[in-house]
């Protein structure tokens, strides 16, 4: 038998096999493909318990129903499928920050041109003038959200505030969160050595976990966390008290080595990005 013959047995063997193995193989190619971006999720999320549990009740699954006649690949579909419920359950926020990434948007980029450029010095006086804008606020009860953006902000959150393009300074900071000002209910986006704008509306967390006594601004600054990878620096105007929020997540009562802490993290990403 010659290569061709070879060939067009092997094409004949292929286009006869039957409707429900090409249905049963599309299928375990599907269910592969979601299987594996599954457990990659779970990974990088910090589960790898979970993935194993995963891989586990697939394989105990498939035995059960391998060795039990009665029942139908049907029945197992209903093992990962349950599974996937409980991971969106349980991974909601990081879920929903991966859809908002990938959505269509209108984006802003934020470039690190040379009216940009960050260096160490520059770096240490953002931070200092930060915390104590931060610090004399609390101390006055003066309500702020102060997002530090890393990478892209969507258009529209920058487009519902008053674009600034100002150098960080406490005094600005402090005036623009002065009460009863028309900035003052708002958001102050923060990117790098630069305040991009102020008073922006930011979505609201849904979050049901979220303690009642928390009020509107706290809700603000954490469902921003929820949707883009930033970090919230929240004054409660009731309280005085300083929260950190990030990925959905809240931490109160701030004081100023968290702060600092945070927010030396925050431009280490900053000076890396702007070195690439």
């Amino acid at each position: 038998m010659n290569i061709g013959e070879r060939v067009s047995g092997v094409w004949n063997s292929f286009i006869n096999v039957p409707e429900s193995a090409i249905a049963m193989i599309t299928c375990a190619i599907i269910f592969s493909v979601m299987y594996f971006f599954l457990l990659r999720f779970l990974i990088n999320n910090n589960a790898v318990w979970l993935a194993v549990i995963f891989v586990f009740a697939v394989i105990l699954g498939a035995a059960v129903v391998a060795f039990t006649p009665s029942l139908t690949g049907g029945t197992f579909i209903l093992v990962p499928a349950v599974f996937v419920l409980v991971v969106i359950i349980l991974y909601a926020t990081e879920i929903k920050r991966m859809i908002w990434a990938y959505k269509n948007l209108k984006l802003l980029e934020v470039k690190h041109s040379a009216s940009h450029s960050i260096d160490d010095e520059k770096t240490e006086n953002c931070i200092s003038e930060i915390v104590k804008a931060l610090q004399n606020m609390s101390k006055k009860n003066t309500g702020a959200i102060i997002v530090l953006a890393a990478g892209e902000i969507p258009g529209q959150i920058i487009d519902s505030g008053i674009k600034l393009e100002s150098d960080i300074s406490s005094e600005l900071i402090e005036s623009v969160f002065f009460p009863n000002t028309p900035l003052h209910d708002g958001a102050m986006m923060i990117s790098g050595t630069k305040i991009l704008a102020a008073g922006c509306f930011l979505p609201l967390s849904h979050n049901d976990n979220i303690p009642k006594d928390l009020g509107t601004r706290h809700r603000a600054g954490i469902g921003i966390t929820e949707t883009i990878d930033v970090v919230s620096l929240i004054v409660s105007e009731e309280t005085g008290v300083i929260s950190i929020a990030r990925a959905g997540k809240i931490t109160r009562y701030a004081d100023a080595d968290m702060l600092r802490k945070t927010l030396n993290k925050y431009y280490w990403q900053e000076l890396e990005s702007a070195r690439r």
